[in-house]
């Protein structure tokens, strides 16, 4: 199954994910939001209006990793993904 992961190399949760989704046999694409300014406006157009993000908004947590499934479906839970 092929997996978007939003997120930064700078996040040790994010490098977990996609190593552990290429271990499972995953196909990975990454959009690394601080090596890329319209990954980043993408991811924030995401967390200003998803319904994912609504727990997140207003907290110091950035909601990094994001997942995004084949079939568009979107989580924050590397476990869905597996």
């Amino acid at each position: 199954m092929k997996v978007v992961v939003i997120g930064t190399h700078l996040c040790t949760d994010t490098l977990y994910a996609i190593n552990k989704l290429m271990e499972k046999g995953h196909e990975v694409g990454f959009k690394d939001i601080l090596a890329c300014h319209e990954y980043l406006k993408e991811y924030l157009a995401l967390r200003d209006s998803d319904k994912l993000y609504d727990g997140i908004r207003n907290t110091n947590s950035l909601g990094v990793p994001l997942f995004i499934k084949e079939d568009g479906t979107k989580t924050l839970d590397l476990n869905e993904v597996l």
